[in-house]
């Protein structure tokens, strides 16, 4: 194994680590502020994932393409907070998963109505694509993959700057530790339950807009990631941006060499085939093994507030 194929590996989760940031931001921000088990998430995901590929398709522009991701993802997510999400609000857990699976099943036939059944593709920008050579580490990467690792780093410390010195970022975080209190001083809760969740949906629809330049933008593209998401946050703990980030790399990591490294560590004693077969398998099992040791360890979460 040589050391550049391990660093790129490396990067390689690191920047699935960051694309799962994006991610679960949002989740983790509509949980900690709402209380609001939203299963829907990935539709959104999947909605910027759609949208950046056609606005770029039709204008031959990614970065059209981008700022469409982050609008209707952000307009989608808004509308549906206040038609359907804002009436569940006080209601029990199970009729939040049972409405927002309806909306996962809503949004996945609307988008197979609109854009049909066939996947579509989203081209890097030409000032993106290629790789270039990192001289530091002295390995060639791609710089479509190294632009989203740096597009992760940013928008973490933008929101870090938003949750920590704004005033919006003051409701937000008194919304988490005690929503009436906010309400009763004034603050119009439905406008800030609003706001947060358009913006967790917009985070949501960047990240599918990023991916779907890697891979191709489907229907049921946000199923996956959202069970991913979900681990982020419950390794990070609820409500915690800074967990969530953590987590993420973590999650990311794991993943990616584990799925590298499991199938070579298994041919030192099985051949090629059984092998691969036994290292994909406890591989994709890996996060899950970290996941319940963080648990075991620390049960509200890596940044977690103790139940």
């Amino acid at each position: 194994m040589s050391t550049s194929l391990f660093i790129e590996q490396l990067l390689n989760g690191l920047q699935f680590g960051v694309m799962l940031f994006l991610m679960s931001a949002g989740l983790t921000l509509v949980f900690g502020v709402m209380g609001l088990i939203n299963l829907a998430h990935g539709s959104l995901y999947m909605v910027g994932a759609f949208a950046a590929a056609a606005v770029a398709g039709w204008s031959g522009s990614f970065w059209l393409g981008l700022v469409a991701s982050l609008m209707a993802a952000a307009l989608a997510g808004a509308l549906v907070e206040m038609v359907v999400l804002r009436r569940l609000y006080q209601r029990d857990h199970l009729d939040q998963v049972l409405a927002t699976f309806a909306l996962i099943l809503m949004f996945s036939e609307g988008t197979r109505w609109l854009f049909g059944a066939f996947p579509l593709y989203l081209d890097v920008p030409e000032i993106l694509a290629g790789s270039v050579h990192l001289p530091v580490i002295d390995i060639v990467y791609s710089r479509y993959r190294l632009a989203i690792i740096v597009c992760g780093v940013v928008i973490a410390c933008a929101l870090y700057l938003l949750i920590a010195r704004t005033r919006l970022g003051i409701r937000i975080r008194a919304g988490q530790s005690d929503r009436q209190m906010i309400a009763a001083l004034g603050v119009d809760i439905s406008t800030l339950y609003t706001i947060v969740f358009a913006l967790g949906a917009a985070l949501a629809g960047l990240a599918g807009a990023l991916v779907g330049a890697i891979q191709s933008v489907e229907v049921g593209m946000g199923e996956p990631v959202l069970i991913l998401a979900f681990v982020v946050i419950v390794i990070g703990g609820i409500g915690s941006i800074k967990g969530a980030l953590i987590g993420a790399i973590i999650v990311g990591l794991t993943d990616t060499m584990g799925r590298f490294l499991l199938p070579v560590f298994f041919r030192q004693f099985l051949d090629n085939a059984a092998a691969s077969s036994v290292g994909s398998a406890l591989a994709s099992m890996l996060i899950y093994i970290v996941m319940a040791l963080i648990l075991i360890i620390k049960p509200s979460g890596l940044f977690g507030k103790p139940a």
